[in-house]
């Protein structure tokens, strides 16, 4: 087991696929702001300025990355893509099923079907170590900086505190690789909070597992979560919206007891991982009700997922009115997945893309789950042209990989003849379930929600502020003592208790 040495970007870094997997593709060798374009790159792209929003002041973090190619617009919907083709080189290890080389697949067919002319297209600038602590804590964050497949026997205690070591691997340039996808995340997520996109896409990220401290599912850091802080510095709710056979566990126990993050998950329940999800997990405190989960069983096809689904987001889309939406599309969900036991078809799990997308509300769009390495990339590349509105042909491009999509060479497969054990009795009894909690959403949250960002706070821990609070005769509640806040004012008014709610 190999991977792409201890940094993604270093020279000479070697490319570490599962043996027989044919070299990267010459496509992905794209030229970055500031260096010459190469004879590699695919017809049409030229170089950009650089694009660099700041992520929270002192983060040391950057949003867009440099931009490799400026699209030709969309019929007025702005869509931005992050890739970074060192992302195919690493490996989690012979015979895991998650490969990252699945993302340089997806990205050679974008280039090849010429969806890149749609979209403006980025390499995103690595974020801080610092950045990953807006959610996660700063012990484990360190632990992933040092770790490495040489040192394993020195961190013992660690890697079982921190569930590393069996579904989720230590292999070399393991921080890195959480460093690029999350990158991308984030930096999207600014993109879409200084409106200079509609759509973004970010395929490498999704990885919806990851606890605070803890690795899990395949997942290191939690990309989807650290996305959603940054949007809201800007929205005031965000929506989080997750089509991957497995639980969104990660993203609903980071948000379930805020009113400001609605978490909505469809996934398969009952002896599967993660094992949460119930329907009759619902949020808790401030969160009651903001947290929807549609429990499945084996089987699920295009016309019973669109049944349940299309209800239930417009019904959230009513009560909760987000002001960004996080679509997390991961793949394991399509009928011949290697982990997965549902029956979509591309077309069917392109058609929650597409009725998000409809809405016409700031998106980002993140991979996740999948892997039967053939049909990953054509689900993506598929959401791909769904997210800039192109028809894209069945007949499927020459592109490197082209020998894994044969025998028919086709974008779109049929799916399998299993049987689905959804009952319509069943999905119609938890859509009302889940539409009457609903109907119990408050129409605009109040409650705050702590970021992250230590910058923007207005009394940082160990520093001392004077405050200037006004006059009682300015309708103040200024007292002698300073710990003391009455709820009398001069002007006869009352504070509403709500107000002192801590």
């Amino acid at each position: 087991m190999s991977a792409a040495g201890s940094s993604p970007g270093a020279a000479g870094a070697a490319t570490a696929t599962t043996p027989g997997a044919p070299p990267p593709p010459s496509t992905t060798s794209m030229s970055i702001a500031g260096s010459p374009p190469t004879s590699s790159s695919p017809p049409g792209i030229t170089t950009a300025p650089s694009t660099s929003s700041s992520v929270g002041t002192g983060t040391g973090t950057g949003t867009g990355g440099g931009s490799i190619v400026s699209g030709s617009g969309t019929g007025g919907r702005r869509v931005s893509y992050f890739y970074d083709a060192e992302v195919g080189n690493y490996h989690y290890g012979q015979g895991h099923p998650m490969k990252p080389h699945r993302v340089r697949m997806t990205h050679n067919l974008v280039v090849n079907y010429g969806l890149y002319k749609k979209m403006d297209v980025f390499r995103p600038r690595p974020i801080s170590p610092m950045a990953m602590t807006r959610f996660h804590s700063d012990d484990y964050i360190n632990f992933l900086k040092v770790i490495t497949p040489d040192n394993m026997s020195d961190y013992t205690r660690q890697l079982q505190r921190f569930n590393v070591g069996e579904d989720c691997p230590v292999f070399d340039g393991l921080f890195e690789f959480c460093q690029l996808y999350t990158s991308g995340s984030i930096g999207g997520a600014a993109r879409l909070n200084d409106n200079n996109a509609d759509v973004v896409i970010n395929w490498s990220g999704g990885l919806h597992h990851a606890k605070k401290a803890e690795a899990s599912g395949f997942c290191y850091i939690n990309d989807c979560v650290l996305s959603i802080l940054e949007l809201l510095k800007k929205h005031e709710r965000v929506l989080y919206i997750d089509i991957d056979i497995h639980h969104g566990d990660g993203v609903e126990e980071a948000f379930y007891s805020t009113n400001r993050v609605m978490t909505v998950s469809f996934h398969k329940f009952g002896e599967f991982f993660p094992g949460t999800g119930d329907v009759l997990d619902i949020g808790y405190a401030d969160g009651k009700n903001y947290a929807i989960n549609f429990p499945l069983n084996d089987g699920m096809d295009d016309e019973a997922y669109q049944s349940v689904f299309k209800p239930i987001i417009a019904k959230v889309m009513e009560h909760f009115a987000p002001g960004a939406v996080v679509l997390q599309c991961g793949a394991d969900s399509l009928s011949g997945d290697r982990l997965g036991c549902f029956n979509l078809s591309v077309k069917g799990h392109a058609e929650c893309v597409s009725y998000v997308r409809s809405f016409n509300i700031p998106m980002l769009i993140l991979g996740g789950g999948g892997y039967t390495l053939r049909n990953v990339p054509r689900c993506w590349t598929y959401e791909t042209a769904v997210a800039v509105g192109e028809a894209i042909k069945d007949d499927m491009p020459f592109n490197d990989y082209y020998e894994y999509f044969g025998p028919d060479y086709s974008l779109h497969l049929p799916v399998s003849n299993m049987e689905n054990l959804n009952s319509r009795e069943y999905l119609n009894r938890t859509k009302e379930q889940l539409i009457d909690i609903l109907r119990e959403v408050e129409p605009v949250p109040g409650t705050q929600i702590q970021t992250g960002q230590v910058e923007s706070q207005l009394a940082p821990r160990g520093i001392s502020m004077e405050i200037d609070e006004p006059s009682s005769a300015e309708g103040g509640n200024a007292s002698e003592n300073p710990d003391q806040r009455g709820d009398d004012r001069s002007d006869g008014r009352k504070e509403h208790p709500s107000e002192l709610a801590a």
